[in-house]
C-alpha cells in the first residue's frame, strides 16, 4: 500500500484555502469588535458561511479520496474528481463573495451563478467519489465480521 499523494496533494491545498479563510473571518472580527457571532453584520456573515462551508464538506471529501486511492482507483478518476472539487470550492467561495450570492440580495447575477456551480460542483464530485466506494465495498465480496 502506497502513500495517497493525490489525496495528501488535495488537503495540502484545501487546509491552505480552510487557513485563508479562516483568517479573514478573524480579521472581519477584530475589525468589528466581534468575540462570537456575527454582531449582525452581513460580512461578517458571509465570510463565516465560506469558511463553515468548506470545512463542512473538506473533511470527508480528503477521507474518501484516501480511502479511494488507497483502494487503487484510477488516477485519472481520482484527478478529476479532485479538481472537480477544488474548483467548486473555489467557486462557492467566490459566490459568497457578493450579498447577491450569499443573500439574494439585489442583482449579481454572476455570483449566485458560482456559488451555484460550487455546490453543484461539490455535490458531484462527492456521488461520484461515494459511488466509486460504494462499488469498491459491495464487489470486494468481503463478508462482515
Amino acid at each position: 500500500m502506497s502513500f495517497p499523494v493525490i489525496a495528501a496533494g488535495a488537503a495540502g491545498l484545501l487546509i491552505c484555502l480552510q487557513q485563508a479563510l479562516m483568517m479573514n473571518v478573524g480579521f472581519t472580527r477584530s475589525r468589528l469588535g466581534v468575540g462570537a457571532g456575527t454582531g449582525d453584520d452581513r460580512t461578517l456573515e458571509r465570510r463565516m458561511r465560506r469558511h463553515a462551508n468548506l470545512a463542512e464538506n473538506a473533511a470527508l471529501f480528503i477521507a474518501a479520496l484516501a480511502l479511494a486511492e488507497l483502494a487503487g482507483a484510477p488516477s485519472l478518476l481520482l484527478l478529476g474528481v479532485t479538481g472537480l472539487f477544488v474548483v467548486a470550492r473555489i467557486s462557492h467561495a467566490i459566490g459568497f463573495v457578493s450579498e447577491a450570492g450569499s443573500h439574494l440580495v439585489g442583482g449579481g447575477g454572476t455570483f449566485l451563478a458560482l456559488r451555484a456551480a460550487g455546490a453543484a460542483g461539490t455535490a458531484l464530485s462527492g456521488f461520484v467519489l461515494g459511488a466509486y466506494l460504494l462499488y469498491l465495498a459491495i464487489g470486494s465480496g468481503a463478508a462482515p465480521v
